[in-house]
């Protein structure tokens, strides 16, 4: 009796799993289907829903007002690491969520080449209100060439970055696009490297300069060489004389509300990333750093007093083989640097000047065999006198093979609010939460 009850409830179980999972299904099909017509809808449309500032006054005015309120940032990156921890327990072992709250926004969907434009809303940190070209059409490169600087091709790369409208910039196939001069980006423009395997090498590589809302993401961008002397379009309306650009893999210069997420760099001339000259509300995350000497500059000069405002997230990278010193190297600003993995560097990883405030949490810090590079910090060219000042503090970062942190200033956290944001993780999930960083290889139709 008791076995013939017991294949009973078996039965009644299994066709209560079965109606389920053909509800799940339709629902899912009616998402994709939806999913689909939405973005047909929104590649047929060429109306963009607004401007972009471009002009030098309104981009000035625009970084005056980007410092954001710490407090408030930190507390809403709080809520998505929450509701992200959340889904994952929801879910359970079916997850692919990793416990970085940037990628489990939009990673861990199949159809994310149908509503690419997610990726704007998940965003974090000090730049994490950089839209990009969400609120415009899409836009798809279809030709690799940059065989003019001024007049350049439709289809191609430049073409779409000087655009005044919105844009969000697609690729319709893997390509190495060499540039002839820099890449001077326009304001409100998304470059969308997923779904293609997209080089920028060899050549210039990328400028933003007096702009605003710039997204870029899933880039492999190497070799860059310095350029200049030439006559380069900036826009529609303008073309003008370039001076000698240093080779930067990417170039910020007085911006504001940037994102650079999800992009492999290595090998360049001078820096992979620089921001400069009064930027501020900067996120630089999930990249794959490597094989180069001076990895970012964060602040043009010590006597460049308007970098005071400078606000730059750094987190969930991974500062890889190869890589030599200033990861990154600051001046005068506010700098959060927060569960990166730091498996090589050959001098220093974190360096300053001209009293910076950073605040470390959360990393990993491997040190060199060499038993003179085992300090993850650097004052440069400062007497300890001066710099014993400096609001410097490493809180819950993990030191390995030796590694150690020399802290300096204030221990209390109100000293750091500036610097705060968004909520450290435990420096034992470093790995797990890097593991995707660089460029990630998407294809349609799979989770990433």
């Amino acid at each position: 009796m008791a076995m013939a009850v017991s294949k009973k409830w078996i039965s009644l179980c299994s066709l209560m799993v079965l109606v389920l999972l053909a509800g799940v299904t339709a629902r899912v099909r009616t998402d994709v289907s939806d999913a689909r017509n939405a973005e047909a809808e929104e590649l047929q449309s060429s109306n963009s829903s607004s401007m972009a500032a471009t002009r030098t006054e309104e981009v000035g005015a625009l970084n005056e007002h980007a410092v954001d309120n710490p407090e408030e940032v930190a507390s809403m990156v709080e809520m998505s690491i929450k509701n992200s921890t959340e889904n994952r327990r929801k879910l359970g072992f079916f997850s692919c969520f990793t416990g970085n709250p940037i990628d489990d926004c939009w990673r861990c969907d199949p159809t994310w080449h149908l509503h690419r434009k997610r990726l704007a809303d998940c965003g974090i940190g000090f730049g994490r209100n950089a839209i990009g070209g969400r609120d415009g059409r899409f836009y798809v490169v279809t030709d690799p060439s940059d065989a003019d600087a001024v007049n350049p091709r439709p289809g191609t790369l430049r073409h779409a970055v000087i655009q005044d409208d919105p844009l969000w910039i697609i690729f319709e196939r893997d390509m190495v696009i060499q540039l002839k001069q820099e890449l001077i980006m326009n304001s409100f423009k998304t470059i969308d490297g997923r779904g293609a395997n997209v080089h920028i090498a060899n050549g210039a590589c990328i400028t933003i300069q007096f702009v605003t809302n710039v997204i870029v993401h899933g880039l492999h961008i190497h070799d860059c060489k310095p350029t200049g002397n030439a006559m380069v379009r900036s826009s529609p309306e303008h073309f003008g004389w370039r001076t000698m650009a240093d080779g930067d893999a990417i170039s910020i210069f007085g911006s504001s509300h940037i994102w650079v997420d999800h992009n492999s760099l290595s090998n360049c001339a001078d820096g992979l990333v620089d921001a400069v000259m009064g930027s501020t509300a900067i996120t630089i995350s999930n990249n794959y750093f490597t094989h180069h000497n001076e990895v970012m500059l964060l602040g043009h000069s010590d006597s460049y007093v308007r970098d005071k405002q400078m606000q730059v997230t750094i987190a969930y990278n991974h500062f890889g083989e190869g890589l030599i010193q200033r990861m990154p190297r600051c001046r005068h600003g506010y700098f959060h640097v927060v569960n990166n993995d730091y498996t090589h560097w050959e001098m220093y990883a974190i360096g300053g000047s001209a009293e910076p405030t950073i605040n470390s949490q959360g990393n990993r810090y491997l040190a060199p065999t060499n038993p003179f590079a085992k300090e993850v910090t650097k004052r440069v060219e400062t007497a300890e006198g001066q710099w014993k000042g400096w609001n410097w503090r490493s809180e819950g970062d993990m030191m390995l093979n030796g590694a150690y942190f020399t802290a300096s200033g204030a221990g209390a956290s109100a000293s750091y609010a500036r610097a705060s944001s968004l909520g450290a993780k435990s420096s034992s999930m470093v790995g797990s939460i890097t593991s995707g960083a660089g460029v990630l290889g998407c294809r349609r139709g799979h989770q990433c």
